[in-house]
């Protein structure tokens, strides 16, 4: 198939992590996002976690403000952070499962069982003219689930996929990574937008962005990590090389 082009969020939330490790305002995150887009990031995502752990409200209001590129919310389906959303209107709105011991997202969300708490909360965003997706698990049954949730986009959650990477696993990354093919495929089937992201750096990947129904890799932690040694622009140029290179092992 002639696959899309693939486009890069970056997830600028630590940023705002190594700022609330001192106080103050340094580093900027919304200077960071500026720069990712300088450097060639698609848009920008940012996760408003309820206690407020990296990016805080007054950061998602500086990024509306002053991006001129999509901004990503992600955030809990809670009714504050609905709330929040109408108000600032951002260009999508991703909901992603939130717990306050975990250190970071450690899957998708339960979409099946949370079925009745999600429906409203897509409804109000979708109403606003928010473009709404759910980080998922990619299973075809998940898929099935967010079409009925009336959601145009999912997020495939790749962090299994990235810890076999990590762990040098090969018949683990293959199953992994057949799982997001599948999913990827049914889900562009029945109408679904199919973003993916969580846990990717350059060792990982060229293989999701050689998924030619995925359209779009939002990808955070080892962007701002790798930024310490080389800077944010060199790191962003880096990575959109590497999804280029992944990208063009896609066959016509």
């Amino acid at each position: 198939m002639n696959a899309p082009p693939l486009r890069l969020g970056v997830n600028i939330d630590h940023v705002a992590t190594v700022r609330n490790a001192r106080g103050g305002t340094h580093p900027d995150p919304i200077r960071a996002a500026h720069l990712a887009v300088l450097a060639g990031a698609d848009g920008i995502t940012a996760h408003l976690r309820e206690d407020r752990r990296h990016i805080r409200d007054q950061d998602m209001e500086r990024l509306k403000r002053q991006l001129f590129v999509p901004l990503n919310f992600e955030m809990a389906a809670t009714s504050e952070m609905v709330g929040l959303a109408t108000r600032l209107h951002p260009h999508a709105a991703c909901l992603v499962p939130e717990k306050r011991e975990e250190r970071t997202t450690e899957g998708g969300l339960d979409i099946i069982g949370a079925h009745a708490h999600l429906r409203p909360a897509i409804k109000e965003l979708k109403g606003e003219g928010i473009r709404v997706s759910l980080f998922v698990e990619p299973e075809i049954e998940v898929m099935d689930a967010a079409c009925d949730l009336q959601a145009p986009v999912v997020e495939l959650h790749t962090g299994t996929y990235c810890e076999a990477v990590v762990e040098g696993d090969e018949a683990r990354v293959a199953h992994e990574l057949e799982r997001l093919r599948r999913a990827a495929v049914h889900g562009a089937k029945i109408g679904l937008e199919i973003h993916a992201g969580h846990g990717l750096d350059l060792s990982s990947v060229r293989s999701v962005a050689a998924i030619p129904q995925i359209v779009e890799l939002n990808i955070g932690h080892s962007l701002i990590g790798e930024a310490i040694f080389v800077g944010l622009e060199e790191a962003v140029r880096a990575m959109r090389a590497a999804m280029d290179m992944g990208r063009a092992q896609v066959r016509a």
